[in-house]
């Protein structure tokens, strides 16, 4: 790079600074809103602004709203057509006042839609609730991050842990994880097999797994995505590694599949434990994000110790920075996480050079269908 090359940059994001700190001085000046919403060009982009910051307000109201719609099964008593408000208000034990007021404020949000003959059926975005079990059951589960979140002051300053949600993911706060019981694993991994099939689809789009002899998914719950795996590669080997209880659900689920003969479950704590050697292919779905950089770094040295030359390891889980999903990975999984007790989300560039200090070689992203969901990122064992 030539020297001038290299005072380039600089000026370049030093005029950009300067423009952004005088745009935002003039949105922060009451007078200038005022001008703004009057003026007929100014006005849509003043009312973009004013609807978004209005929808950081209401958040949390719009989210209960879904949570009433959940918990009264109002997407599957519409699922087969429109109903008369009459008869939902029935169904759902509600007043004719209630059920009109859950009904406008659910078509507000494109949950539901009014008929022109008065009845309501599922709208755009109540129809993608419909036969996909991990969104009512994450809806659900969203009432206990709301609660540690009642004062997210006191979460920041305060150690992390002690929450409902640490409480909830048992390993985060347990002093031999290995050692827990099925009664304190059964509850998590049941969310978490509920919600993976979206993340699922999203890998095996992106990734070819019918090129491998062998795949070990670490952390791999109870076998969902290691099910959804086998189904798009049926002469994929499987292996999978969780605490020994989780593990356990794991091997049931390939029973009740017919997997039993193809796939093996292998029971031990990876932040502490060798890993199973005998795939060309680790996996590592929703995992990392859950854990601290210490504990991340040593579970990508151990999974390129148990890896052969030609090997390869793949990342999946949301990230940091991904465009057009970045309130998702820094707001959202940023305090999920503080709440959960560790981890945090990480931007694929940090990954990328976590596997690189670990020993991988060409860390790269795969195009994702949704990166909200998941972004993909795979790296190789080079051969000496």
């Amino acid at each position: 790079m030539s020297a001038s090359a290299g005072l380039e940059a600089p000026v370049k994001f030093a005029f950009r600074d300067r423009f952004r700190s005088w745009r935002e001085g003039l949105t922060a000046s009451a007078g200038f809103r005022r001008w703004a919403a009057r003026f007929p060009l100014t006005r849509p982009f003043a009312r973009r602004r004013a609807r978004a910051l209005f929808d950081l307000c209401a958040g949390f109201v719009y989210s209960q709203v879904l949570l009433a719609a959940v918990r009264l099964d109002l997407f599957e008593r519409l699922r087969h057509g429109p109903v008369e408000q009459r008869v939902l208000a029935a169904q759902m034990d509600l007043s004719p006042e209630a059920a009109e007021r859950l009904l406008r404020a659910a078509a507000s949000l494109d949950l539901v839609a009014r008929r022109g003959d008065g009845r309501w059926a599922l709208g755009k975005l109540g129809a993608a609730m419909i036969d996909n079990p991990g969104i009512p059951a994450m809806v659900e589960h969203h009432a206990m991050l709301y609660a540690d979140l009642a004062d997210p002051v006191a979460m920041l300053r305060r150690p992390r842990g002690g929450n409902a949600l640490s409480g909830y993911w048992a390993y985060t706060g347990a002093e031999a994880p290995g050692a827990l019981g099925r009664d304190r694993t059964a509850e998590y991994s049941a969310l978490m097999a509920a919600s993976q099939p979206m993340v699922a689809d999203e890998v095996i789009a992106a990734h070819d797994f019918g090129a491998y002899r062998c795949l070990l998914d670490i952390g791999g719950g109870s076998g969902a995505f290691l099910a959804a795996v086998a189904a798009a590669s049926p002469k994929l080997r499987l292996m999978l590694f969780d605490l020994p209880p989780v593990a356990e659900l794991g091997a049931e689920r390939f029973q009740r599949l017919g997997l039993a003969g193809r796939a093996s479950t292998h029971g031990g704590d990876f932040t502490r434990d060798p890993l199973p050697k005998g795939a060309d292919l680790i996996s590592l779905v929703r995992v990392l994000h859950d854990h601290d950089d210490d504990v991340v770094m040593a579970l990508l040295h151990r999974a390129r110790q148990a890896l052969p030359p030609g090997g390869r390891v793949l990342i999946a889980e949301p990230m940091s920075g991904t465009t057009g999903a970045e309130p998702a990975g820094d707001a959202y999984f940023g305090f999920y996480l503080l709440a959960m007790g560790r981890g945090r989300p990480r931007h694929p560039d940090e990954l990328a050079a976590m596997l690189v200090a670990a020993g991988f070689a060409r860390p790269r992203l795969l195009p994702t269908h949704t990166p909200l969901l998941a972004r993909v990122l795979v790296a190789d064992v080079i051969p000496a």
